[in-house]
């Protein structure tokens, strides 16, 4: 995310610490730059998550196509896993995943294997340039949150993405993140030099205005209603 931080493993499982970069992407997808937002900003289908049954989730490149990722039950941070569906193809999901480069989507087949949380429409917007999140249930907005964003050299991205975690900032570092992190499946690409911080986009506390490396800053109580408030798999949609 955006500031080193230690390894902080959560009960029973061994995550990657805060700061790693996302796990392996395949070849499939490695080679392939970010998508224009314009190429992902499609309509939503009825809102669902998909989660596994068992102990993995496979994640295929199209539907139909070779597999690219291998999911376990639980993100590199411990949290249960949870993929927004974002398209439908016949009996083929398209999902959002950290594993995958930004503006890409992961195809999951649906069998008994997988399962389908269904959601009431509740959807995060940011506009950058005001620096304001607003959050909406059913189209009506319930929340606006004042946000800092990142520095002219690290903006924040734009594009598509989703909640995976819901973390105590204090179990990391206070001082960087607040009281809490809520983790986005995107990544920064326009690192500043010698950054030492790791890819990963997140919202916490942190100061106003367009000084971080890219993730984006709230106030305590803010950042305290959104993880009351927020499931992981909630969408999130950045703007310029």
């Amino acid at each position: 995310m955006c500031a080193p931080v230690p390894a902080l493993p959560p009960p029973h499982v061994t995550p990657a610490p805060l700061h790693a970069f996302a796990p392996g992407v395949s070849a499939s997808f490695a080679a392939l730059p970010p998508r224009p937002v314009a190429r992902d900003c499609r309509t939503t289908p009825r809102p669902a998550v998909a989660a596994p049954r068992g102990s993995s989730l496979l994640l295929h490149a199209t539907p139909g196509g070779p597999v690219v990722r291998r999911l376990v039950t639980r993100t590199e941070f411990g949290s249960e896993l949870r993929l927004p569906v974002v398209r439908r193809r016949g009996p083929w999901l398209g999902v959002l995943s950290s594993t995958l480069p930004d503006g890409h989507v992961g195809w999951v087949r649906q069998s008994r294997s997988v399962r389908i949380i269904r959601r009431v429409r509740v959807h995060v917007l940011v506009d950058r340039s005001r620096g304001r999140l607003v959050v909406l249930a059913a189209g009506r907005v319930v929340r606006r949150v004042p946000v800092g964003v990142g520095a002219a050299a690290s903006p924040t991205p734009t594009g598509r993405f989703a909640i995976t975690d819901k973390l105590d900032g204090s179990a990391f570092s206070a001082a960087a993140y607040g009281c809490c992190i809520l983790a986005l499946s995107g990544h920064q690409h326009d690192l500043p030099a010698g950054w030492r911080g790791g890819d990963r986009l997140a919202i916490h506390g942190g100061p106003a205005g367009a000084s971080s490396a890219g993730c984006l800053h709230a106030a305590e109580r803010d950042l305290r209603w959104l993880m009351r408030r927020l499931p992981t798999g909630t969408l999130v949609t950045i703007r310029a």
